[in-house]
């Protein structure tokens, strides 16, 4: 039965998909430490209902078993024609992230439903309190990198998730873990604009400018807009350094100059990007964050 739900999300355009029982996710206890010693920044909903992320059940009553899935996004990263950039995921020709992959996941839940008459199901994409790359390890569709990237093997960490929680009593084999391919590789830490990274899979959220330059409260400010490079939203360089990402190294020319950005106004902006990833940062960060790469300021300090 399993199998036949992996086949199903690999028509939907899934490339892993595993499933395990519900329960406390394998990290539960490593997350709660993070969040003690204050490593998640001014993002204080990852510090809510800790008892929500310790148990899917109490997500959806009855849940028996967690799907979990990747999805690719592409390795090509979009660009202005002045040569800035934003992170990959952004996507900005298409739809948010969170809407498409919703859809595709419902339809995948429906199968499960109808192959399971009578069960429930509940559908999370990045937004329920769930610790999704926890679950996906656990899965086996991929490992957790030094990054805290979920790895899918051969595909690498451009992917997103999503996860369906179900009643359903579906069989479930004996978890194949994936291998952990890091080995001795630490090019991640070493090449860590910030020090975000301070050892393997160990992160200060509050020092990462994917962090700075789409959830923090703040502007990026000078420093961090020198350690910027050209990249104005988020940040991809422990992705880009990765021996599991092979993929080439392409630009997506699917942006306006950073000038355009700069004078545009928010209905404009609104209509272009309103319903895709941008939208989350905004018209008026994204202006701070392409200032901040302007700014010239020195030996300011986080």
């Amino acid at each position: 039965m399993l199998s036949a739900i992996k086949e199903e999300a690999r028509s939907l355009g899934f490339i892993a998909a595993g499933a395990v029982p519900a329960g406390v996710p394998a990290f539960f206890e490593a997350y709660c430490r993070w969040i003690s010693a204050g490593k998640h920044g001014d993002m204080a909903w990852l510090a809510k209902h800790r008892d929500l992320r310790r148990d899917p059940r109490t997500l959806l009553e009855g849940c028996r078993t967690v799907i979990t899935l990747a999805y690719p996004y592409s390795y090509r990263k979009p660009s202005t024609p002045d040569g800035f950039t934003v992170s990959r995921y952004a996507e900005p020709r298409q739809a948010d992230y969170h809407h498409r992959l919703k859809e595709l996941t419902h339809r995948l839940a429906q199968s499960v439903r109808d192959r399971f008459p009578g069960s429930k199901a509940r559908v999370c994409v990045d937004t329920a309190p769930l610790l999704e790359r926890s679950f996906a390890g656990s899965a086996g569709i991929g490992f957790i990198g030094k990054n805290n990237m979920l790895i899918v093997p051969g595909r690498g960490s451009y992917v997103f998730l999503s996860e369906i929680l179900t009643t359903a009593p579906i069989p479930l084999p004996e978890p194949a873990l994936a291998a952990d391919e890091c080995g001795s590789c630490t090019r991640c830490i070493d090449a860590c604009p910030t020090g975000a990274l301070q050892a393997p899979y160990r992160m200060d959220a509050s020092r990462c400018l994917s962090y700075l330059t789409i959830e923090s409260k703040r502007g990026p400010g000078p420093e961090a807009g020198r350690r910027m490079g050209n990249c104005f939203l988020g940040c991809d360089v422990c992705q880009e350094v990765c021996p599991q990402n092979k993929g080439a190294r392409e630009k997506d020319g699917c942006l306006p100059s950073v000038a355009t950005i700069l004078k545009m106004e928010k209905n404009e902006f609104d209509a272009l990007y309103g319903k895709t990833a941008l939208a989350r940062a905004g018209l008026k960060k994204i202006k701070e964050n392409i200032r901040a790469i302007r700014k010239k300021t020195a030996n300011i300090e986080y």
